[in-house]
């Protein structure tokens, strides 16, 4: 019972943070940009960073319904789906945030 209560809390954490991102807030939970300076932040285009993080949120909400739904039936497989979809998803995140310039100006 823990477990399920641990997987939704997750979920549900996910998708707040993806709402927040999606209203245009929450810029200062994005690591590595809150401790730019004020020169360099101009550079950004806040609003593409955002909906990018909101959509990156949604679908890790996403990656993890298998891991809610391993810990309901009992299937330890289900969690691992979840868990190599989270990591994928991480990994390609983090290359395509980080590789064509894509939210400067």
């Amino acid at each position: 019972m823990v477990q399920i209560i641990i997987h939704a809390a997750m979920i549900a954490v996910f998708v707040i943070f993806g709402i927040l991102f999606l209203c245009g807030k929450g810029l200062f939970f994005v690591a590595g940009y809150n401790m730019l300076p004020k020169e360099k932040k101009e550079m950004y285009d806040e609003r593409r960073m955002l909906s990018f993080m909101a959509k990156m949120m949604f679908t890790l909400a996403l990656c993890w319904c298998p891991a809610l739904l391993g810990a309901i039936l009992d299937q330890t497989f289900l969690l691992w789906i979840g868990v190599t979809l989270m990591s994928i998803m991480v990994l390609f995140s983090v290359i395509y945030a980080n590789t064509g310039n894509r939210f400067q100006k």
